[in-house]
């Protein structure tokens, strides 16, 4: 792998090979979230906003004990809870705003800012051993990401059930009230995660962003004005593509596509 330009900070590394990214939060044992490390964040996330090249990012915490147990507690004394949340919360934006693919590697625990920095990714693979919660509630607080997302996401009685009581759920819970995307044996997950991503990146780069585009209408509208708005986008580029022609020239030909990523 090599190291990106956009790397700012120990607490935050990106590398990348070939059209992969790997950001990495490298601030073990707990992978916490400072106000340091979220600024580092946000300007790494911020550099790769017009990466053109890129497929996936994955994004993963240091070490096996956790992707991230949050934002750092005393961070959120009265003197620095606005320029933290308005750092994490601007991070998280331009996260959810990336054209590529967005995995989030859990193992460990996932908790807090941990678990909604997770939830803004399109997809999240974790370890069978991993542990989720939304625990701000027992120090007086409330999840502003989570309370504006999980009741769209995990329906009201979930997300109130989670935040109001800051519980933890074991992986096999979180993928059955939607929260995981899948869960993989701890044995073997490095080999799964390497799978998915080797799978997301067969794809052709355009496609899988156009198509990303597409499932956002249908996130974010009702469906009978989601649909005419993901007809006409796929009308008037993805038609244009070239990898759209290859692929179905490749199927009527029997072979394999040639992704020109364009």
């Amino acid at each position: 792998m090599t190291t990106s330009q956009a790397q700012t900070s120990p607490l935050v590394e990106i590398t990348e090979k070939g059209r992969i990214a790997h950001l990495t939060i490298s601030n073990p044992p707990l992978n916490i979230l400072t106000l340091e490390a979220l600024t580092a964040l946000s300007e790494i996330i911020d550099s790769l906003r017009e990466r053109q090249d890129l497929q996936v990012l994955v994004v993963r915490g240091a070490g096996d004990r956790a992707f991230s147990a949050g934002v750092a507690v005393e961070d959120h004394v009265a003197d620095k809870i606005e320029p933290t949340l308005t750092t994490f919360h601007r991070a998280l934006m331009a996260l959810y705003d990336l054209p590529m693919v967005t995995l989030a590697a859990v193992r460990g625990h996932c908790l807090g800012g941990g678990l909604e920095l997770a939830a803004v990714c399109d997809l999240i693979v974790a370890s069978a051993g991993s542990k989720f919660g939304i625990p701000e509630i027992k120090l007086g607080c409330y999840p502003p990401v989570a309370a504006a997302l999980y009741p769209q996401r995990l329906g009201w009685d979930r997300a109130l059930d989670l935040m109001l009581t800051g519980r933890t759920l074991d992986a096999a819970e979180a993928e059955r009230w939607g929260l995981v995307t899948r869960v993989v044996a701890d044995e073997d997950y490095d080999r799964a995660l390497d799978e998915m991503i080797t799978t997301l990146d067969s794809n052709s780069v355009p496609v899988s962003r156009l198509l990303k585009r597409a499932a956002r209408l249908g996130e974010s509208l009702p469906f009978e004005q989601a649909l005419p708005a993901a007809e006409a986008l796929y009308l008037t580029e993805l038609v244009a593509t070239a990898d759209m022609h290859e692929g179905i020239a490749s199927f009527m030909e029997r072979r394999r596509p040639t992704w020109k990523h364009r």
